[in-house]
């Protein structure tokens, strides 16, 4: 199947805002304020699908209405880019029932993290749809401490030019929607190489623990000539993390990814640097591919946008990593 990259983002844009995990009612009032004026602050104006605020016993909303919300948001002309409410755990439900001949004859931009994990590599993989792993509307309602996801979300889905990714000077950990004014930096030890070399690949990945629910279906896309770009949130820990990894590197197809690259983890996952590097070292079948850990994507703040589907170069050096986003 050809790749399609989709139209990038000009000021004075409209984005549809869907929730095809959980339901935008969960956010408050205040969170949405504030995402509202980032957005626009860059110059985009919001839209919402018709049911983002539908909610049931779940914290979510009924199969149909999300399905609705997210045919429409791809067959509306006047939207330009989607971008996804919130996480959750149910984007699933939605896979077998989209019509993915409407995302293929409307391609246009679709960014979200976690649970949307299901979503970015599915419309890669069933229509070639290059899409975004990255901030949610939710993760716009930050009052400070922003500036690196905002600079990132725009080098990605404004621009065609290539995107060096360097690492944030800081990071925080903490639950921002409950204290805007109280935040906890940490220092920030940079992209950390464990095993060293360099790779051209296509991304592919996200949450392992949600991308781990495409195996063995129709959705799971073609590892092959893949770098894989995994994290994961504060609902898993050291053990889970080890299984779900060797369950991704069991998959047939795994002997044939180029690199991998490692998000942060959340601090409640008990799963720092020093832990992760013992993790990696103890896995054979990574030992001779590149391998980076500690790069700004996943749960924690700030994080980069990658796009899914697009190229990418790495460079596992010690003291030197790099990671360079090609044609996106």
């Amino acid at each position: 199947m050809d790749k399609i990259h989709p139209q990038k983002l000009k000021p004075g844009d409209q984005i549809r805002v869907i929730a095809p995990s959980r339901s935008l009612s969960i956010i408050s009032h205040e969170t949405r304020e504030i995402a509202s004026k980032n957005f626009a602050d860059i110059g985009l104006e919001l839209t919402f699908g018709k049911h983002v605020e539908e909610v049931d016993e779940f914290f979510s909303s009924s199969v149909s209405s999300r399905l609705e919300d997210f045919h429409d948001a791809f067959l509306d002309k006047n939207v330009k880019a989607i971008i996804t409410a919130i996480g959750g755990f149910n984007a699933n439900e939605l896979l077998s029932l989209i019509d993915w001949r409407i995302v293929r004859e409307n391609p246009k931009i679709f960014c979200g993290y976690s649970d949307i994990t299901i979503l970015n590599n599915a419309i890669y993989k069933k229509t070639g749809l290059v899409n975004y792993y990255g901030p949610h509307y939710s993760s716009f309602g930050q009052k400070q401490i922003f500036d690196y996801s905002v600079d990132y979300f725009k080098k990605c889905l404004f621009s065609e030019k290539d995107i060096n990714i360097l690492a944030s000077e800081q990071w925080n950990d903490d639950n921002w929607w409950l204290d805007q004014d109280k935040r906890e930096n940490i220092d920030n030890e940079g992209l950390l190489a464990i095993f060293e070399g360099e790779a051209d690949g296509i991304i592919l990945g996200g949450n392992l623990d949600t991308f781990g629910l495409l195996r063995g279906t129709d959705y799971f896309p073609d590892l092959k000539g893949s770098i894989m770009f995994i994290e994961d949130d504060d609902k898993t820990d050291d053990v889970s993390f080890v299984r779900d990894l060797q369950a991704l590197i069991e998959q047939p197809e795994f002997v044939n990814i180029k690199g991998l690259v490692v998000g942060r983890f959340q601090k409640k996952s008990n799963i720092n640097n020093d832990k992760l590097r013992r993790i990696i070292s103890n896995k054979p079948a990574l030992k001779g591919i590149p391998v980076i850990i500690n790069a700004d994507f996943g749960h924690t703040e700030p994080r980069v946008t990658l796009p899914i589907g697009a190229e990418v170069h790495i460079s596992s050096r010690r003291g030197a990593s790099k990671i360079i986003i090609g044609k996106h």
